[in-house]
């Protein structure tokens, strides 16, 4: 994925997860808004290297990470899973068809993990 696509995904989930609970910026301001696009910056990144590594575990031992440091500063598991739901939608037709696949993958998986942490 090249930058202007990554800039564009990225914008378009900050987008969407702020216009989907408006409230975060009256809990997290401003800087939670660059936080969110930081994240999503380490999330493509992270599909990228499991991509690379061939290895699903990579990226699900990032979100296992992500969420014991997201839920210790107070966003809720619920918008991370929310976050991972909307890449899935907004990726496909913006990769290569070797990697929207295994970046889809990724996400599927890592999102049956976080379900799994709320039981």
């Amino acid at each position: 994925m090249n930058i202007d696509s990554k800039n564009q995904v990225v914008e378009e989930i900050v987008h969407q997860i702020y216009e989907a609970y408006p409230w975060l910026v009256e809990k997290f301001g401003e800087n939670g808004r660059k936080r969110t696009a930081e994240d999503n910056y380490h999330h493509l990144d992270h599909l990228e290297i499991a991509f690379q590594m061939n290895d699903a575990q990579f990226f699900i031992d990032y979100t296992k990470w992500l969420d014991e440091v997201l839920t210790s500063r107070n966003v809720s598991r619920a918008i991370i899973v929310d976050n991972f739901q909307r890449l899935q939608h907004v990726l496909p037709g913006k990769l290569d068809s070797d990697r929207e696949t295994a970046y889809l993958h990724y996400l599927a998986e890592a999102l049956t993990i976080l379900r799994q942490l709320d039981v």
